[in-house]
């Protein structure tokens, strides 16, 4: 077949980025010919493959997201495509692959009424109105099923055009059998203790992710606890407006920003604890990446992959809604709990009885059917 994969950005590091670039693996290895359609793109990464880079006008993001949307539509007419997969929301797809939340139901919970006669907001509604209404012909691939009665509720879509995914992490974040010994080179290599606690959070967005929350809850710890706790950030983001927090907290010399790193299974080996105390977040792959490699959890509920920290009893998720003194507590208990080894074996056992590395192969599936049922 031949399809058309659209995204505004791509970049090899988040979940989107490594996601459009395993089912786009997984179409390949089918046999599937595809022309990517990107705003920017990290093309390097994408040898092999034949990529327009659309040149989006305007002053503001929402401009040249239309802009984009406005280019794209106009080149894919001229070609005729089995199939047209989006990652960002926009009119005339066969397939969504949904990464992140409902935006009208973001916009309800977070903004007043002003902001919804705002240009963004009206720009934004609209693509995603094209998507998921319910005389639309998309067929949305879920990440989450909990986003899935948000988008029900503000456009009745209908349940047959929605497809759950199940994760697609890699297997390469499974603990290997030199753990033990990968854990202790790292944590020499950066001059770390073994009476020291390591807390490790990774993601693209800090205030997204809760770096604010975390460093509050790291300086709540009682004395003892804090002073042998260290704390690194792996991921892209403004780390002033963090480093500036963390002096006022007294914990600038306990923060570390490693940047984007691609060996994030030594660094997930090496900690004591994954937090990831999110404000929003459609899944959360690297909750999972951490069970995996044997590294106990703590989130919040928001995030759509919790649900399986408490199903495999793999550390602690914060209710909503969120309160600062609740994430303190659990991080207090967590790391002076003597279920630390329960934890991490549960999450390992989990690794190997649940399915949770066949979303492009399962992605690339739905694709294939859809294709065929709209030639026909």
């Amino acid at each position: 077949m031949k399809l058309a994969f659209c995204i505004f950005k791509y970049y090899a590091h988040g979940g989107m980025g490594r996601n459009f670039m395993r089912i786009i693996q997984a179409c390949l290895a089918h046999g599937h010919s595809i022309d990517v359609y990107a705003m920017e793109c990290d093309c390097a990464s994408l040898n092999n493959l034949s990529i327009t880079i659309i040149p989006s006008h305007g002053f503001t993001n929402h401009a040249r997201a239309q802009s984009y949307v406005n280019q794209v539509r106009a080149l894919l007419k001229q070609k005729d495509y089995d199939a047209i997969v989006g990652f960002n929301r926009m009119p005339g797809l066969d397939v969504f692959y949904a990464a992140d939340v409902c935006y009208k139901e973001d916009v309800l919970k977070r903004h007043g009424w002003l902001y919804r006669l705002t240009n963004r907001y009206r720009t934004y509604a609209r693509l995603e109105e094209s998507v998921f209404n319910k005389h639309a012909k998309t067929h949305i691939l879920l990440i989450s099923e909990n986003e899935k009665q948000h988008f029900v509720k503000h456009y009745q879509t209908q349940n047959e055009r929605f497809h759950l995914l199940p994760p697609g992490i890699n297997k390469d974040r499974i603990a290997p059998i030199n753990a033990t010994d990968i854990r202790h080179k790292v944590r020499q290599q950066h001059h770390l203790s073994n009476d020291q606690s390591l807390i490790l959070l990774i993601g693209t967005n800090f205030h997204l992710k809760g770096v604010d929350r975390a460093l509050r809850a790291i300086a709540a710890l009682p004395q003892a606890v804090q002073q042998k706790t260290a704390f690194w950030v792996i991921g892209k983001g403004k780390q002033k407006p963090f480093i500036n927090l963390a002096k006022k907290l007294h914990l600038e010399s306990q923060i570390v920003f490693l940047g984007i790193n691609e060996n994030i299974t030594q660094y997930l080996l090496a900690a004591d604890l994954l937090i990831h105390p999110a404000r929003r977040e459609a899944a959360g792959m690297v909750i999972l990446e951490a069970m995996v490699a044997g590294l106990p959890v703590l989130t919040t509920d928001v995030c759509g992959f919790a649900f399986h920290v408490k199903q495999a009893e793999a550390g602690l998720v914060v209710p909503s809604p969120f309160q600062q003194e609740q994430l303190n507590q659990m991080l207090y208990q967590m790391l002076t709990s003597n279920q630390r080894k329960a934890w991490k074996e549960n999450g390992l056992k989990y690794a190997y009885t649940e399915d949770l590395y066949s979303r492009a192969e399962t992605a690339c599936k739905i694709i294939e059917n859809i294709a065929t049922t709209t030639v026909s």
